[in-house]
Protein backbone atom coordinates (compact mmCIF):
# COMPACT_ATOMS: atom_id res chain seq x y z
CA UNK A 1 0.00 0.00 0.00
CA UNK A 2 1.60 3.45 -0.91
CA UNK A 3 2.00 6.12 2.05
CA UNK A 4 0.78 9.70 2.24
CA UNK A 5 3.08 11.94 0.29
CA UNK A 6 2.96 15.45 0.65
CA UNK A 7 4.79 16.33 -2.15
CA UNK A 8 2.63 16.44 -5.43
CA UNK A 9 3.00 15.42 -8.72
CA UNK A 10 -0.34 16.57 -10.13
CA UNK A 11 -0.58 20.32 -9.57
CA UNK A 12 -4.18 20.68 -11.20
CA UNK A 13 -5.55 18.43 -9.34
CA UNK A 14 -4.33 19.63 -5.63
CA UNK A 15 -5.29 23.24 -7.26
CA UNK A 16 -9.36 22.25 -7.83
CA UNK A 17 -9.30 20.98 -4.61
CA UNK A 18 -7.77 24.22 -2.59
CA UNK A 19 -10.19 26.16 -4.53
CA UNK A 20 -12.89 24.21 -3.16
CA UNK A 21 -12.38 24.64 0.37
CA UNK A 22 -11.31 27.62 -0.08
CA UNK A 23 -14.30 29.51 -2.22
CA UNK A 24 -16.68 27.33 -1.30
CA UNK A 25 -15.56 25.22 1.84
CA UNK A 26 -18.60 23.63 3.90
CA UNK A 27 -18.64 20.25 2.47
CA UNK A 28 -18.13 16.96 4.20
CA UNK A 29 -15.93 14.01 2.55
CA UNK A 30 -19.05 12.56 1.41
CA UNK A 31 -19.86 15.73 -1.03
CA UNK A 32 -16.48 15.41 -2.57
CA UNK A 33 -18.48 13.35 -5.56
CA UNK A 34 -15.08 13.75 -8.16
CA UNK A 35 -12.46 11.54 -6.51
CA UNK A 36 -12.68 9.04 -4.40
CA UNK A 37 -12.73 9.44 -0.87
CA UNK A 38 -8.99 7.77 -0.04
CA UNK A 39 -8.24 11.16 -2.57
CA UNK A 40 -10.08 13.71 -0.68
CA UNK A 41 -8.20 12.64 2.43
CA UNK A 42 -4.65 12.66 0.82
CA UNK A 43 -5.22 16.45 -0.23
CA UNK A 44 -7.02 17.54 3.10
CA UNK A 45 -3.73 16.36 4.37
CA UNK A 46 -1.64 17.97 2.26
CA UNK A 47 -3.71 21.28 2.76
CA UNK A 48 -3.72 20.88 6.27
CA UNK A 49 0.39 20.74 6.29
CA UNK A 50 0.38 23.58 3.78
CA UNK A 51 -2.13 25.99 5.45
CA UNK A 52 -2.57 24.80 9.12
CA UNK A 53 -2.97 28.26 10.24
CA UNK A 54 -5.88 29.45 8.28
CA UNK A 55 -7.47 25.96 8.06
CA UNK A 56 -10.91 25.70 9.77
CA UNK A 57 -12.88 22.59 10.96
CA UNK A 58 -16.73 22.09 10.77
CA UNK A 59 -18.60 19.64 13.08
CA UNK A 60 -22.32 18.75 11.26
CA UNK A 61 -24.39 15.90 11.22
CA UNK A 62 -22.94 14.87 8.00
CA UNK A 63 -19.33 14.55 9.74
CA UNK A 64 -16.78 17.55 9.67
CA UNK A 65 -16.27 19.88 6.80
CA UNK A 66 -12.95 21.64 5.79
CA UNK A 67 -12.85 25.65 4.86
CA UNK A 68 -10.08 28.45 4.55
CA UNK A 69 -10.59 31.61 6.93
CA UNK A 70 -7.88 33.76 5.60
CA UNK A 71 -7.99 37.75 6.09
CA UNK A 72 -5.76 39.27 3.25
CA UNK A 73 -6.11 42.69 5.51
CA UNK A 74 -4.15 41.16 8.08
CA UNK A 75 -1.45 39.38 6.25
CA UNK A 76 1.98 40.05 4.62
CA UNK A 77 1.76 36.73 2.49
CA UNK A 78 -0.01 35.09 0.29
CA UNK A 79 -0.34 31.65 2.42
CA UNK A 80 -1.46 30.07 -1.09
CA UNK A 81 1.83 30.57 -2.36
CA UNK A 82 3.08 27.62 -0.38
CA UNK A 83 1.19 25.58 -2.88
CA UNK A 84 3.25 26.18 -5.85
CA UNK A 85 6.23 25.26 -3.14
CA UNK A 86 5.91 21.41 -2.62
CA UNK A 87 6.58 20.18 -6.24
CA UNK A 88 7.72 16.07 -5.68
CA UNK A 89 11.54 15.41 -6.86
CA UNK A 90 13.97 12.28 -6.28
CA UNK A 91 16.80 11.74 -3.87
CA UNK A 92 19.22 12.45 -7.02
CA UNK A 93 17.37 15.69 -7.71
CA UNK A 94 17.67 17.52 -4.28
CA UNK A 95 21.45 16.66 -4.21
CA UNK A 96 21.96 18.04 -7.74
CA UNK A 97 20.31 20.83 -6.47
CA UNK A 98 21.94 21.71 -4.02
CA UNK A 99 25.86 20.55 -4.98
CA UNK A 100 25.49 22.21 -8.21
CA UNK A 101 24.36 25.21 -7.02
CA UNK A 102 27.02 25.22 -4.15
CA UNK A 103 29.80 24.25 -6.62
CA UNK A 104 28.89 27.31 -8.95
CA UNK A 105 28.36 29.93 -6.04
CA UNK A 106 32.00 30.94 -5.62
CA UNK A 107 31.54 32.60 -9.58
CA UNK A 108 33.53 29.54 -11.53
CA UNK A 109 32.37 28.84 -14.86
CA UNK A 110 32.28 25.07 -15.73
CA UNK A 111 31.65 22.67 -18.54
CA UNK A 112 29.15 19.92 -17.70
CA UNK A 113 31.98 17.37 -17.60
CA UNK A 114 33.97 19.77 -15.47
CA UNK A 115 31.14 20.02 -12.88
CA UNK A 116 30.94 15.99 -13.26
CA UNK A 117 34.32 15.56 -11.81
CA UNK A 118 34.36 18.57 -9.38
CA UNK A 119 31.04 16.95 -7.72
CA UNK A 120 33.29 13.60 -7.60
CA UNK A 121 36.39 14.95 -6.28
CA UNK A 122 35.00 17.75 -3.89
CA UNK A 123 31.87 16.17 -2.83
CA UNK A 124 32.81 12.15 -3.44
CA UNK A 125 29.07 12.34 -5.41
CA UNK A 126 29.13 9.98 -8.68
CA UNK A 127 26.46 10.87 -11.26
CA UNK A 128 26.45 10.04 -14.84
CA UNK A 129 27.22 13.45 -17.15
CA UNK A 130 24.21 12.78 -19.10
CA UNK A 131 22.26 13.41 -15.91
CA UNK A 132 24.25 16.45 -14.98
CA UNK A 133 23.94 18.10 -18.42
CA UNK A 134 20.30 17.71 -18.17
CA UNK A 135 19.95 19.78 -15.08
CA UNK A 136 21.96 22.13 -16.10
CA UNK A 137 20.32 22.81 -19.05
CA UNK A 138 17.09 22.70 -17.02
CA UNK A 139 18.01 25.30 -14.60
CA UNK A 140 19.36 27.37 -17.28
CA UNK A 141 15.72 27.29 -18.92
CA UNK A 142 14.18 28.58 -15.59
CA UNK A 143 16.20 30.82 -14.89
CA UNK A 144 18.65 29.32 -12.34
CA UNK A 145 22.19 29.21 -14.20
CA UNK A 146 23.40 31.28 -17.14
CA UNK A 147 25.30 29.33 -19.81
CA UNK A 148 27.79 30.40 -22.26
CA UNK A 149 29.82 28.97 -25.65
CA UNK A 150 33.37 29.27 -25.83
CA UNK A 151 33.78 27.25 -28.89
CA UNK A 152 32.38 24.10 -29.47
CA UNK A 153 32.36 24.00 -25.28
CA UNK A 154 29.35 24.70 -23.39
CA UNK A 155 29.93 26.66 -20.07
CA UNK A 156 27.44 26.92 -17.07
CA UNK A 157 27.68 29.43 -14.33
CA UNK A 158 25.67 31.01 -11.23
CA UNK A 159 25.11 35.04 -11.67
CA UNK A 160 24.49 36.61 -8.70
CA UNK A 161 24.50 39.99 -9.96
CA UNK A 162 20.87 40.41 -9.50
CA UNK A 163 21.02 39.34 -5.67
CA UNK A 164 23.50 41.32 -4.84
CA UNK A 165 22.19 44.40 -6.15
CA UNK A 166 18.67 43.59 -5.19
CA UNK A 167 20.35 43.26 -1.37
CA UNK A 168 22.61 46.50 -1.57
CA UNK A 169 18.84 48.55 -2.37
CA UNK A 170 16.53 48.69 0.23
CA UNK A 171 13.80 50.39 -1.75
CA UNK A 172 14.07 47.11 -4.74
CA UNK A 173 13.28 45.59 -1.91
CA UNK A 174 10.73 47.49 -0.67
CA UNK A 175 9.32 46.60 -4.36
CA UNK A 176 9.63 43.41 -4.09
CA UNK A 177 7.45 43.03 -1.05
CA UNK A 178 4.90 45.01 -2.68
CA UNK A 179 5.15 43.17 -6.07
CA UNK A 180 4.10 40.05 -4.16
CA UNK A 181 0.76 41.38 -2.66
CA UNK A 182 -0.08 43.07 -5.82
CA UNK A 183 -1.18 41.38 -8.90
CA UNK A 184 -0.54 38.70 -11.01
CA UNK A 185 2.54 36.00 -10.45
CA UNK A 186 3.12 37.51 -6.90
CA UNK A 187 5.04 34.17 -6.55
CA UNK A 188 7.71 35.21 -8.30
CA UNK A 189 8.38 38.61 -5.88
CA UNK A 190 7.82 36.04 -3.03
CA UNK A 191 10.68 33.41 -4.41
CA UNK A 192 12.98 36.11 -4.96
CA UNK A 193 12.53 37.66 -1.30
CA UNK A 194 12.93 34.15 0.42
CA UNK A 195 16.33 33.31 -1.66
CA UNK A 196 17.52 36.76 -0.12
CA UNK A 197 16.23 35.63 3.44
CA UNK A 198 14.19 39.03 3.44
CA UNK A 199 10.28 39.42 4.04
CA UNK A 200 7.44 42.14 3.82
CA UNK A 201 6.94 44.25 6.57
CA UNK A 202 5.83 46.97 4.68
CA UNK A 203 2.80 46.18 3.08
CA UNK A 204 -0.96 45.39 3.54
CA UNK A 205 -3.46 45.09 0.75
CA UNK A 206 -7.47 44.91 2.25
CA UNK A 207 -8.64 43.99 -0.57
CA UNK A 208 -6.84 40.91 -1.96
CA UNK A 209 -8.04 37.63 -4.38
CA UNK A 210 -5.54 35.30 -2.84
CA UNK A 211 -7.04 32.50 -4.15
CA UNK A 212 -6.84 33.82 -8.15
CA UNK A 213 -2.65 33.01 -7.96
CA UNK A 214 -3.93 28.84 -8.37
CA UNK A 215 -4.46 30.39 -12.04
CA UNK A 216 -1.57 31.86 -12.52
CA UNK A 217 0.35 29.03 -14.35
CA UNK A 218 -2.59 29.17 -16.77
CA UNK A 219 -2.21 32.49 -17.15
CA UNK A 220 0.97 32.74 -18.31
CA UNK A 221 0.51 29.64 -21.11
CA UNK A 222 -1.92 32.29 -22.57
CA UNK A 223 0.23 35.52 -22.31
CA UNK A 224 2.75 33.57 -23.87
CA UNK A 225 0.55 32.59 -26.26
CA UNK A 226 -1.07 36.40 -27.11
CA UNK A 227 2.85 37.39 -27.15
CA UNK A 228 3.16 35.05 -29.99
CA UNK A 229 0.20 35.63 -31.58
CA UNK A 230 -1.01 32.30 -31.41
CA UNK A 231 -4.67 30.52 -31.58
CA UNK A 232 -4.70 27.80 -28.64
CA UNK A 233 -6.73 25.12 -27.78
CA UNK A 234 -8.21 25.22 -24.09
CA UNK A 235 -9.26 22.55 -21.73
CA UNK A 236 -12.32 23.76 -20.20
CA UNK A 237 -14.14 22.38 -17.52
CA UNK A 238 -17.42 23.84 -16.16
CA UNK A 239 -17.89 24.90 -12.71
CA UNK A 240 -21.56 24.55 -12.91
CA UNK A 241 -21.84 21.18 -14.48
CA UNK A 242 -18.77 19.38 -14.14
CA UNK A 243 -18.59 18.61 -18.03
CA UNK A 244 -15.14 19.02 -19.54
CA UNK A 245 -14.84 20.12 -23.18
CA UNK A 246 -11.85 21.65 -25.32
CA UNK A 247 -12.29 25.10 -27.61
CA UNK A 248 -10.14 26.42 -29.80
CA UNK A 249 -9.72 30.61 -29.85
CA UNK A 250 -7.47 33.39 -30.82
CA UNK A 251 -6.61 34.69 -27.10
CA UNK A 252 -6.57 38.65 -26.98
CA UNK A 253 -6.87 39.96 -23.91
CA UNK A 254 -7.17 39.48 -19.96
CA UNK A 255 -10.05 40.70 -18.15
CA UNK A 256 -9.88 40.96 -14.37
CA UNK A 257 -12.90 42.13 -12.42
CA UNK A 258 -12.56 44.93 -9.47
CA UNK A 259 -15.00 43.58 -7.69
CA UNK A 260 -14.54 39.92 -7.47
CA UNK A 261 -10.94 39.44 -9.27
CA UNK A 262 -11.90 37.11 -11.02
CA UNK A 263 -10.07 37.14 -14.38
CA UNK A 264 -11.40 36.03 -17.78
CA UNK A 265 -10.13 35.19 -20.74
CA UNK A 266 -11.12 36.92 -23.97
CA UNK A 267 -10.53 35.29 -27.04
CA UNK A 268 -11.92 34.96 -30.74
CA UNK A 269 -13.70 31.59 -31.70
CA UNK A 270 -13.45 31.19 -35.32
CA UNK A 271 -15.78 28.44 -35.27
CA UNK A 272 -18.69 30.82 -33.89
CA UNK A 273 -17.08 33.93 -35.54
CA UNK A 274 -17.39 35.26 -32.53
CA UNK A 275 -15.32 37.10 -29.36
CA UNK A 276 -16.43 35.20 -25.88
CA UNK A 277 -14.80 35.17 -22.72
CA UNK A 278 -13.57 31.88 -20.28
CA UNK A 279 -13.34 32.03 -16.51
CA UNK A 280 -9.58 31.37 -16.19
CA UNK A 281 -10.65 29.30 -12.71
CA UNK A 282 -12.71 26.94 -15.75
CA UNK A 283 -9.66 26.60 -17.95
CA UNK A 284 -7.50 23.31 -17.23
CA UNK A 285 -4.84 23.54 -19.50
CA UNK A 286 -3.50 25.76 -23.03
CA UNK A 287 -1.79 24.23 -26.34
CA UNK A 288 -0.38 26.71 -28.54
CA UNK A 289 -1.39 25.78 -32.22
CA UNK A 290 -0.40 27.83 -35.51
CA UNK A 291 -0.04 31.52 -35.36
CA UNK A 292 -2.97 33.60 -36.22
CA UNK A 293 -2.86 35.71 -39.37
CA UNK A 294 -5.74 38.01 -38.66
CA UNK A 295 -4.13 38.75 -34.65
CA UNK A 296 -3.93 42.31 -35.22
CA UNK A 297 -7.20 43.17 -37.09
CA UNK A 298 -9.04 41.25 -34.16
CA UNK A 299 -7.36 43.41 -31.63
CA UNK A 300 -8.78 46.21 -33.17
CA UNK A 301 -12.35 45.08 -33.87
CA UNK A 302 -12.41 43.85 -29.94
CA UNK A 303 -11.28 47.87 -29.44
CA UNK A 304 -14.22 49.01 -31.02
CA UNK A 305 -16.61 46.67 -29.31
CA UNK A 306 -15.57 47.17 -25.84
CA UNK A 307 -17.54 50.18 -25.30
CA UNK A 308 -20.79 47.76 -25.50
CA UNK A 309 -19.68 45.76 -22.99
CA UNK A 310 -21.03 45.80 -19.93
CA UNK A 311 -19.40 43.21 -17.84
CA UNK A 312 -17.58 40.31 -20.04
CA UNK A 313 -20.57 38.88 -22.44
CA UNK A 314 -20.47 39.38 -25.95
CA UNK A 315 -23.94 37.57 -26.01
CA UNK A 316 -27.56 38.88 -25.22
CA UNK A 317 -30.71 36.12 -24.58
CA UNK A 318 -31.58 37.06 -28.16
CA UNK A 319 -30.58 37.22 -31.50
CA UNK A 320 -30.29 40.84 -31.91
CA UNK A 321 -26.57 42.24 -32.22
CA UNK A 322 -27.19 45.09 -29.31
CA UNK A 323 -29.79 45.69 -27.05
CA UNK A 324 -31.00 48.88 -25.76
CA UNK A 325 -32.10 49.46 -21.94
CA UNK A 326 -33.37 52.45 -20.81
CA UNK A 327 -34.79 53.44 -17.12
CA UNK A 328 -36.60 55.75 -15.70
CA UNK A 329 -36.17 57.10 -12.74
CA UNK A 330 -37.56 59.48 -10.41
CA UNK A 331 -34.61 62.10 -8.22
CA UNK A 332 -35.93 64.92 -5.99
CA UNK A 333 -33.99 68.06 -6.93
CA UNK A 334 -31.72 69.08 -6.12
CA UNK A 335 -30.94 66.95 -2.63
CA UNK A 336 -30.59 64.06 -4.26
CA UNK A 337 -28.28 65.02 -6.97
CA UNK A 338 -26.09 62.39 -5.78
CA UNK A 339 -28.21 60.21 -7.65
CA UNK A 340 -27.36 61.58 -10.84
CA UNK A 341 -23.57 61.83 -10.40
CA UNK A 342 -23.84 57.90 -9.16
CA UNK A 343 -25.85 56.88 -12.56
CA UNK A 344 -22.85 59.47 -14.93
CA UNK A 345 -20.02 57.90 -12.11
CA UNK A 346 -21.41 54.31 -12.57
CA UNK A 347 -23.38 53.80 -16.10
CA UNK A 348 -20.27 52.79 -18.05
CA UNK A 349 -20.94 55.51 -20.55
CA UNK A 350 -24.57 55.25 -20.58
CA UNK A 351 -26.74 58.76 -21.39
CA UNK A 352 -28.14 60.38 -18.85
CA UNK A 353 -30.98 62.97 -19.48
CA UNK A 354 -33.15 65.00 -17.48
CA UNK A 355 -36.34 64.29 -19.08
CA UNK A 356 -39.13 66.43 -16.84
CA UNK A 357 -38.53 67.87 -13.33
CA UNK A 358 -37.30 65.06 -10.82
CA UNK A 359 -37.46 62.71 -13.51
CA UNK A 360 -34.31 61.36 -15.18
CA UNK A 361 -33.69 58.36 -17.69
CA UNK A 362 -30.36 56.61 -18.29
CA UNK A 363 -29.50 54.55 -21.63
CA UNK A 364 -27.41 52.27 -22.43
CA UNK A 365 -26.65 49.83 -25.58
CA UNK A 366 -25.25 46.69 -24.27
CA UNK A 367 -24.12 43.10 -26.21
CA UNK A 368 -25.68 41.74 -22.94
CA UNK A 369 -28.03 43.60 -20.39
CA UNK A 370 -28.63 40.81 -18.40
CA UNK A 371 -25.77 41.81 -16.93
CA UNK A 372 -26.75 44.98 -15.86
CA UNK A 373 -29.81 43.93 -13.54
CA UNK A 374 -27.77 43.66 -10.50
CA UNK A 375 -26.67 47.15 -11.07
CA UNK A 376 -30.08 48.08 -12.30
CA UNK A 377 -31.93 46.91 -8.85
CA UNK A 378 -29.98 48.54 -6.31
CA UNK A 379 -32.18 51.81 -7.43
CA UNK A 380 -35.52 50.17 -6.56
CA UNK A 381 -37.54 52.93 -4.91
CA UNK A 382 -36.85 55.03 -7.62
CA UNK A 383 -37.18 52.88 -11.10
CA UNK A 384 -40.50 54.68 -12.87
CA UNK A 385 -40.36 52.09 -15.59
CA UNK A 386 -37.60 49.80 -17.20
CA UNK A 387 -37.86 49.36 -21.02
CA UNK A 388 -34.94 47.00 -22.65
CA UNK A 389 -35.17 45.96 -26.25
CA UNK A 390 -34.65 42.35 -24.86
CA UNK A 391 -38.07 41.48 -23.47
CA UNK A 392 -37.03 38.84 -21.29
CA UNK A 393 -34.19 40.92 -19.75
CA UNK A 394 -37.24 43.53 -18.88
CA UNK A 395 -39.51 40.44 -17.64
CA UNK A 396 -37.01 39.09 -15.68
CA UNK A 397 -36.86 42.14 -13.92
CA UNK A 398 -40.27 42.65 -13.16
CA UNK A 399 -40.61 39.08 -12.12
CA UNK A 400 -38.02 39.67 -9.62
CA UNK A 401 -39.97 42.41 -8.03
CA UNK A 402 -43.04 40.81 -7.95
CA UNK A 403 -41.15 37.57 -5.74
CA UNK A 404 -39.61 40.37 -3.62
CA UNK A 405 -42.94 41.48 -3.01
CA UNK A 406 -44.20 38.48 -2.17
CA UNK A 407 -41.13 37.98 -0.17
CA UNK A 408 -41.67 40.70 2.04
CA UNK A 409 -45.25 40.46 2.01
CA UNK A 410 -45.64 44.01 0.24
CA UNK A 411 -48.35 45.05 -1.34
CA UNK A 412 -49.08 46.76 -4.94
CA UNK A 413 -46.82 45.77 -7.71
CA UNK A 414 -44.39 47.47 -10.35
Amino acid sequence: MSTFQELIKSFPKTREYVRDFFVYGFKTRNEFKDKSPRTYDNERRRLESWLSPFVQKDYVSGGSNISLAIDSNLLDINPLFGVWKTKSFTDNDIVLHFLILDLLQDGRTLTAEEITDCLLTEYEAFFDIQTVRRKCNAYEKEGLLRKQKNGKAVLFFLDNALAHWLLSNEAAMDALAFYQMAGCFGIIGNEILEQLEKSNRTFRVKHSFFVHTLEDEILLSLLDAMNQKSTVELKIKSSKKGQSNTAACIPLQIFISARSGRRFLCGYVPRSKRFTCFRLDAIKGVACLNPALEYEELQHKLERNRCYLWGVSFQGTERRHLDTLTMTLHVEEPGESYIIDRLKREGRGGLVTRIAENTWQYQREAFDCNEMLPWVRTFTGRILSLECTAKSVEERFYQDLQVMYQMYQIGGSA
